[in-house]
């Protein structure tokens, strides 16, 4: 018996509006048959961002890229991101940029995320998180204006996908990057309500626009960024048993301890909406953390770019006494850091595997069923 009919022998059916009762079909507890998200809306910073800072402001420059596309493709990596493996995941093609004007493909979902953003205004990058929602409200008007009126709009999303996708948050981390690299700790602890405060908002605004399931990562350990170690002042003091930053490792668990409670407290406030919390600090720390015994070489030497006693960016080179330095290592694979501060194809690989299949989730959910509502939260 279905849940309609079941209400109906109930005598409880005019006590669901339709809207609800849609809702709570979709995300119906328990049962293992996949959601079938047509599309993914994906929000966040240079871990996700699949080409929005090639095309807004500059192009990522080789090598990265080079392990899987075999060229640029605008991401942060030698190869895919975990939102590229969300979407191999869901069966879907990967998200073109919102950005990007050429070769795009929005059918089944957009890309708002760019290298640099923040949750709040005035950090790295002018493309906070409330531009991209601005950008993704203005994208599903005229997305939809568009499909009413084209008869070849194969590129668009359908007007009924938007209530019916999953949308993804990847995003924090240089809120509290910016934030102690202006700030003091504490300064960062004491705004950290405020930047998840902005970020509910987000959230709820999408609710208003009809999104009804989100995936949301917590940010990962950013004490253990190679970056970070080299550049703190205070070593050996202050880093912990594999090697990371504790005082930048404390933050970010403050700063996911609140995300969690926020997410709690949102999925009371929206009662048809379905949240995944994702502990990708969980799944990042635990590689990490056993870098070697995966297959890893040191997890702090990191394999585009270098450092000898000056920053050299990856994609650039420089001559130090007549030896060039910036080459990139000869086998990424072995690599969980690319460049100092993002994530290799290798390390993103498996940290999606770890996070994909629900193992680092609150519900316990694999990606392929966060449309279903659980008791375990």
């Amino acid at each position: 018996m279905d849940l309609a009919r079941l209400l109906c022998a109930l005598g409880l059916l005019v006590l669901v509006l339709p809207e609800q009762l849609k809702a709570v079909n979709a995300g119906a507890v328990g049962g293992s048959r996949s959601c079938g998200f047509p599309a993914v809306y994906n929000f966040g910073d240079s871990n996700s961002d699949t080409g929005a800072i090639s095309a807004a402001i500059s192009e990522v420059p080789p090598p990265n890229g080079e392990s899987f596309f075999g060229h640029p493709s605008g991401r942060f990596s030698d190869g895919r991101l975990i939102i590229d493996f969300i979407a191999e995941k869901l069966q879907l093609p990967y998200l073109s940029p919102y950005l990007d004007s050429l070769g795009t493909n929005f059918r089944h979902g957009a890309n708002f995320a760019t290298g640099g953003s923040s949750i709040r205004p005035g950090g790295y990058s002018p493309f906070h998180l409330g531009i991209q929602l601005s950008q993704f409200i203005r994208f599903k008007s005229h997305s939809i204006a568009l499909y009413k009126q084209l008869s070849s709009n194969r590129r668009l999303p359908r007007p009924e996908d938007f209530s019916k996708a999953l949308y993804t948050f990847d995003i924090g981390q240089n809120d509290l990057a910016y934030g102690l690299q202006h700030g003091t700790v504490e300064e960062v602890r004491a705004s950290i309500p405020a930047i998840l405060n902005q970020l509910s908002q987000a959230i709820s605004q999408l609710y208003k626009e009809g999104a009804r399931f989100f995936w949301v990562h917590n940010t990962g350990p950013d004490g253990c960024l190679p970056y970070s170690v080299i550049y703190d002042q205070s070593k050996p003091v202050n880093l912990d048993q594999s090697g990371c930053v504790m005082p930048l490792n404390e933050v970010a668990q403050e700063f996911n301890r609140q995300l969690k409670d926020s997410v709690s407290r949102l999925r009371s406030e929206l009662p048809l909406a379905v949240f995944t919390y994702v502990a990708v600090y969980s799944a990042k720390y635990a590689l990490i953390s056993n870098a070697k015994s995966q297959g890893f070489v040191d997890p702090f030497d990191f394999c585009c770019g270098s450092y000898y006693g000056y920053h050299i960016d990856c994609g650039k080179k420089a001559i130090v006494n007549g030896t060039v330095y910036g080459n990139p290592c000869k086998n990424p694979s072995r690599h969980i850091s690319w460049d100092g501060i993002h994530y290799s194809q290798a390390a993103n690989l498996l940290i999606a595997e770890r996070i994909l299949n629900g193992s680092f989730s609150n519900p316990p959910v694999s990606v392929t069923e966060a449309c279903r509502l659980s008791k375990n939260v």
